[in-house]
């Protein structure tokens, strides 16, 4: 996102996104969804993630799409790019189709 572009939002992911803490974090996303157009979802803090944190970036993303609103994922920690893998992303070029990236 440029810097410039007023309408992005950063939202921060916290190092748990298990099932145990994704109602928190779906409470997250979706103040961001309520506060700008367009979401930048940082993912560099997750160090606990499951089939559920898949789930609901997945429904986030396709949400975005749909409402034509981007949203973006950044900086994919090693947990949650594993979780990928488990759930059946077993490339770069899957994750990337399904989950926008920035740099």
């Amino acid at each position: 996102p440029d810097a410039t572009d007023p309408k992005w939002t950063l939202l921060r992911l916290p190092a748990d996104c298990s099932i145990a803490a994704i109602q928190s974090v779906y409470d997250l996303i979706w103040e961001g969804f309520r506060r700008q157009d367009r979401l930048e979802i940082d993912c560099s803090s997750v160090d606990k993630a499951d089939v559920t944190s898949i789930q609901l970036l997945l429904s986030t993303a396709k949400t975005g799409e749909a409402q034509g609103r981007p949203v973006v994922v950044t900086a994919l920690s090693q947990a949650l790019r594993n979780t990928f893998r488990r759930a059946g992303f077993t490339s770069e070029a899957m994750i990337n189709k399904h989950f926008p990236q920035k740099e």
